[in-house]
């Protein structure tokens, strides 16, 4: 199975770029993990809706530029659905079973995703009615991923 992560903007912070590395090569005897950064846009601050979403949607056209027809495409969103680990991991082993060998993950910026791109997604997903900082989404991504091809191949796991 491939796994992409396809997100927004850069990491700045080394404890993340860290993480994420340790996530990644942890990974490597599970899955094909990838992370594809697009380029995220000036935050304008304190603005207009409308500001938002035209940087909302500046950043969505990059993102829909790698969504792949043949791939699982789960967009994270506060109002998407809430699954346990278990669930979690039993959801993406069912989509290998189902013949699909490639989910993306899209995580948008700090404004959030565009309605485009959550429109060409299959899924919706969230993490917690909480909002996270776009970074640290992407190692609580991958640490939920790892976290679930440990349970799929029935090894220990933190409970």
């Amino acid at each position: 199975m491939k796994v992409t992560i396809l997100c927004v903007g850069k990491i700045k912070e080394k404890f993340f770029s860290d993480a994420i590395d340790e996530y990644i090569k942890r990974l490597g005897r599970y899955c094909k993990p990838e992370i594809i950064q697009v380029p995220d846009e000036k935050d304008p601050g304190e603005c207009s809706d409308k500001l938002v979403t035209a940087v909302k949607d500046k950043e969505g056209e990059k993102l829909l530029k790698h969504l792949l027809p043949d791939a699982l495409k789960i967009a994270l969103c506060i109002d998407g659905k809430k699954m346990s680990s278990e669930k979690f991991a039993a959801h993406i082993n069912k989509t290998g079973l189902k013949g699909i060998s490639h989910i993306q993950f899209v995580i948008g910026g700090s404004l959030g995703l565009s309605d485009n791109v959550i429109n060409a997604c299959d899924e919706k997903l969230s993490f917690s009615d909480m909002t996270f900082p776009h970074q640290l989404m992407r190692v609580i991504l991958l640490e939920q991923i790892y976290r679930a091809y440990r349970i799929i191949s029935g090894e220990p796991y933190h409970k």
